[in-house]
């Protein structure tokens, strides 16, 4: 992580090193403390109401006190990467740039580990500042297979957790589903995929649902820890997370999964690797 009192790297020289992106992190550094203050509430008014968009946000923020407008509140949501779960039009034109790849979860019924693998990023607010967090998840199981945390919303980090899940997995799932974030159709995430041997699979069209079990997880999570706790830095907030989600693998029953935990579904016999 960025050290910005480092006796002997600069911001820039660290930025470069870690392959941060800076003009990310310039960003996130001009952000006052109202606006933290604000994306704070939008994050917990957005786990509370995940359908609501800006102008129901703005009305709710206004209710507690925030003299804020639309365009205040899109703009904090951009730099949060919240949106509305909701199914909508297609109204943006497609980046040409951007290789298509095609919708291969229609229709089909996902009924053993390894088989889908998904990842979603949350903003994470702190007592000062606020997080990124990136987790990959087992579609069948609900396992989480790996996470990691950045200061910036960069595919660096990304990457790193993609590296790991197929690590502690020891092999990578036959099809990679996510959704078209910029950091999961860049050319490093895709060519990494790839790599792995597994197939990309991109949402389709009104596939709103489909990070919905990483969206209950980014739920239980702040509602269970993140909101109580207000992690004061990065070291502290690493260390709860470890712990939750640990939790939430080995002792969190599903009823889905006739009450058995996300790990004992994924991986039965003991002595495999963990999400770290």
């Amino acid at each position: 992580m960025i050290e910005k009192n480092h006796p002997q790297l600069s911001i820039r020289k660290q930025s470069a090193m870690l392959g941060i992106n800076r003009n990310r992190l310039e960003t996130a550094e001009r952000i006052s403390e109202e606006d933290r203050a604000i994306m704070r509430a939008l994050d917990e008014l957005h786990v509370r109401w995940p359908v609501y968009g800006a102008r129901k946000l703005v009305v709710e923020l206004r209710k507690r006190g925030w003299k804020v407008g639309r365009k205040r509140v899109r703009q904090l949501m951009r730099i949060m990467g919240l949106a509305a779960v909701v199914p909508k039009p297609r109204t943006s034109v497609p980046d040409k740039n951007h290789r298509k790849y095609p919708y291969l979860l229609r229709d089909r019924e996902v009924t053993t580990p390894d088989e889908v693998g998904c990842a979603d990023i949350t903003y994470i607010p702190m007592g000062r500042g606020f997080a990124y967090l990136v987790a990959i998840m087992d579609w069948h199981s609900r396992a989480v297979l790996s996470w990691r945390i950045s200061n910036t919303a960069d595919t660096r980090f990304c990457l790193e957790a993609l590296g790991e899940a197929v690590k502690v997995a020891g092999r990578a799932p036959d099809i990679f589903n996510n959704d078209q974030g910029c950091q999961f159709t860049s050319r490093e995430w895709v060519a990494a995929v790839e790599e792995t041997g597994a197939r990309v699979s991109m949402d389709g069209k009104g596939r709103w649902m489909d990070n919905i079990f990483i969206e209950r997880l980014w739920r239980s999570l702040k509602c269970e820890d993140i909101y109580l706790k207000d992690y004061c830095n990065l070291v502290e907030l690493e260390a709860g997370v470890s712990r939750w989600i640990t939790d939430y693998n080995r002792e969190r029953i599903h009823q889905h999964h006739d009450y058995a935990t996300p790990w004992s579904v994924y991986r039965p016999q003991p002595g495999l690797a963990e999400a770290a």
